[in-house]
């Protein structure tokens, strides 16, 4: 099977690579109605959110049953991780949790399209019953103090959050550990030099 390098260290079938470009395609094409992404960063859809998106399965653990995306908006990152996953944890079920109807209407084309193994839950996550996430992801959806009652909520006890964090990151830490406790790891994004990909487990109030 050819294998394709999408980012340092991040290698698919070509097949993956290709159906990547198709959602790439199916973002520009559904962003002239309903604002997926704004019109500066589609220009480099790509770098900013494709690869910045696929980056986060080097995080995650060597297995998982369950990967949670909150806020999935555009498919950023819940889609991309579930293309990933047709190749490296084909029978892992992606849940994509994003309250806006008409973006949740595009998640469902997306994944009827792209012959995806994931489902959309059209609701705010606060709302839902407790999901037992093994992964649970969101990307630019909110203050790291307000994601860590989320992750709580829905992941497993030993399932671990990532979430990718701009130049804000190390403030966001500091206000969240006012509140909770969790072991971190930090490493840099490979997409954005002033960002960085925060890894969470064992999360729980002070």
């Amino acid at each position: 099977m050819e294998e394709v390098e999408l980012i340092s260290g991040v290698y698919v079938s070509r097949e993956t690579f290709e159906r990547l470009e198709a959602f790439r395609d199916l973002v520009l094409k559904w962003t002239a109605r309903i604002n997926l992404v704004s019109t500066k960063s589609a220009a480099t859809l790509w770098d900013r959110h494709i690869l910045d998106s696929a980056q986060l399965i080097q995080h995650a653990p060597d297995s998982f049953n369950r990967w949670v995306d909150l806020g999935s908006g555009g498919g950023f990152p819940g889609i991309v991780v579930a293309t990933l996953n047709l190749d490296l944890a084909p029978d892992a079920e992606m849940i994509l949790v994003e309250s806006d109807q008409r973006k949740a209407t595009f998640l469902r084309a997306a994944i009827r399209e792209l012959g995806l193994n994931a489902q959309v839950q059209a609701s705010r996550a606060e709302t839902l019953a407790p999901m037992q996430a093994d992964v649970l992801t969101a990307r630019a959806l909110a203050s790291l103090s307000e994601l860590l009652p989320l992750a709580s909520r829905h992941l497993k006890p030993d399932g671990i959050a990532i979430f990718p964090k701009g130049r804000s990151a190390l403030d966001e830490i500091r206000d969240a550990q006012q509140g909770w406790t969790f072991q971190l790891e930090q490493s840099p994004s490979k997409t954005d030099a002033e960002a960085a990909i925060l890894k969470l487990e064992r999360i729980e109030r002070v």
